[in-house]
């Protein structure tokens, strides 16, 4: 059953042609990844989806209902998480201060509530911190859950951001890039958490990924964008099958051989 459609979507920023006439649709239950080289497209793409980008064509559906010109914070509460490729933690806060900010669109209390801590408010607060915990425990962030968020590693930051990005519990997790800068080890961290966050809270994920490995072993589906345009799709066999798709970005050298098709399983 389709999650988000795309259709005949295009995108022109200052007289630049960034996107055209794109068509996606990502399936729920799967992990969806979305690869190009640089400048591709890939980030406007999510940027039009979440809503921070207006395109010039084209609309966007999710769970049936037509998005395409919501602004940002209405397309969360209709249930799209993203987690951005550069991080944007708050470095002042601790971790727990941090992945709060994650519930925002849950809460409805008024201030006055707030004020005296009664009715909802206080049933909301039992409520955000019991998820909160449980997803500290899940990330295995536990040891870190007071600690200044800007004085932990690069890996560990990613996985608050991680974090903060499920606890609103959406429908669709996007992942810009999230294992960008990262150590091989910090890379089969993050992505034995993404499994585990699409096998147990999210099933369904977008993933932008340069790193063709991560890609391979944990898509079930691939969508290949060149120069804005859509240029191939299928799965990770299928992809690395692909001669438009070689030539544009995986190359002729043949790396990423079926080997890493299979899903991997945690």
């Amino acid at each position: 059953m389709e999650l988000l459609r795309i259709s005949n979507l295009s995108l022109n920023i200052a007289g630049i042609q960034i996107l055209s006439n794109i068509n996606l649709t990502i399936e729920e239950g799967t992990i969806h990844s979305v690869i190009g080289p640089n400048g591709a497209g890939k980030t406007s793409l999510m940027n039009c989806i979440t809503g921070h980008y207006l395109s010039q064509k084209g609309s966007i559906h999710f769970s049936g209902k037509e998005i395409t010109h919501y602004k940002p914070h209405k397309i969360s509460k209709c249930g799209i998480s993203r987690m951005f490729q550069h991080i944007e933690i708050i470095r002042e806060l601790s971790v727990t201060d941090n992945i709060m900010l994650g519930r925002h669109i849950h809460l409805h209390y008024s201030l006055v509530q707030a004020l005296f801590y009664y009715g909802s408010a206080r049933k909301e607060e039992v409520l955000n911190q019991k998820i909160i915990g449980e997803t500290i425990s899940f990330l295995q962030l536990g040891d870190f859950r007071e600690r200044v968020a800007g004085s932990l590693s690069y890996g560990t930051q990613k996985r608050v951001e991680l974090a903060r990005a499920i606890v609103g519990t959406p429908q669709l997790l996007i992942l810009d890039e999230p294992t960008a800068g990262m150590t091989q080890q910090e890379k089969e961290e993050i992505m034995q958490a993404i499994l585990k966050v699409h096998e147990t809270f999210i099933p369904t994920i977008i993933l932008i990924e340069h790193d063709m490995r991560v890609v391979m072993r944990i898509s079930d589906k691939i969508s290949v964008i060149n120069f804005g345009t859509l240029i191939g799709e299928g799965s990770p066999t299928e992809i690395q099958q692909n001669t438009a798709v070689i030539e544009a970005y995986l190359g002729t050298d043949n790396l990423y051989r079926p080997v890493f098709a299979s899903k991997v399983k945690t």
